[in-house]
């Protein structure tokens, strides 16, 4: 069993930045690619979250959802099977849980989503406000 931990939540000021850490106890044939998606209060629900980048892990090619173009960057680390997720100029709006997922999947654009994540991590609060 494939075991995700996510780090690097917290409560920060608007404009502020925070770099979310996903470390995977092993990469396996599964691992093409991992993402980022966040939880807000009222959408409980796996099928709910909102896919905000991904990336292949083996190609490098990544995803962003326009909300977070130009603020976030993801970027990963195969020799220590860890995802980063660096963001800045962070917004209230951008209060959620983040979750670190696994999507085995060749490709990544239209793969962001849900309904295509195999592993979930446990998840990391983050909080902007003043």
């Amino acid at each position: 069993q494939v075991q995700l931990v996510e780090s690097g939540g917290g409560l920060v000021q608007p404009g502020g930045s925070l770099r979310l850490s996903c470390a995977a106890s092993e990469f396996t044939e599964d691992f093409f690619v991992m993402g980022w998606f966040r939880q807000v209060p009222g959408k409980e629900r796996e099928g709910e979250r909102e896919g905000i980048s991904c990336i292949n892990v083996r190609d490098g090619a990544t995803y962003y959802t326009d909300s977070v173009k130009g603020r976030f960057t993801i970027s990963r680390d195969n020799a220590n099977h860890t995802v980063f997720l660096q963001m800045n100029n962070l917004k209230p709006e951008d209060t959620a849980k983040y979750f670190c997922a696994v999507i085995p999947s060749g490709v990544v654009q239209g793969r962001c989503v849900p309904h295509w994540v195999g592993y979930w991590g446990q998840g990391t609060q983050v909080t902007v406000a003043s």
